[in-house]
């Protein structure tokens, strides 16, 4: 795999590290082709190596990685919790909708396909006592 290859990988993936300029570590200085500072994932993890097992201080640690100290712990953080996962970002945001309980999906799943979703919200509310967007509705007929 050629180096521009993997960062056209790493990119579809959105794992491009934001900084690889900043990284300036020694094992990515090195010329070693393996070590690649645009890898976000393995930049994180010899981060979080080089204070574990090199005994080099956080502070310096996250600066020649691109990182800062706060973000060091939250990588640190991830990394503790669910392992090599853990370095993979989040998506930012929530995880679906508030307001839709399986009881109001499985009503609107039941709903005549002709009713609106503007008439189903204020069906919604009235039955449920739950206000929602017609295009939360509308989407969640479409699951």
């Amino acid at each position: 795999m050629t180096q521009e290859s993997r960062r056209a990988a790493l990119q579809a993936a959105g794992l491009v590290h934001p900084r690889p300029d900043a990284v300036t570590a020694a094992v990515f200085a090195g010329g070693d082709p393996f070590f690649f500072a645009s890898d976000k994932v393995q930049v994180k993890y010899e981060m979080l190596r080089a204070h574990a097992l090199d005994g080099v201080s956080v502070t310096d640690a996250a600066a020649t990685h691109g990182y800062s100290r706060p973000s060091f712990y939250l990588v640190q953080g991830a990394f503790s919790e669910r392992g090599m996962a853990g370095l993979l970002d989040e998506h930012p945001g929530r995880r679906g909708p508030l307001k839709l309980t399986s009881e109001i999906v499985d009503y609107l799943a039941g709903a005549p396909g002709e009713v609106s979703g503007a008439e189903l919200a204020v069906e919604v509310e009235r039955r449920f006592g739950v206000a929602l967007h017609r295009r939360t509705v509308e989407r969640a007929r479409r699951r």
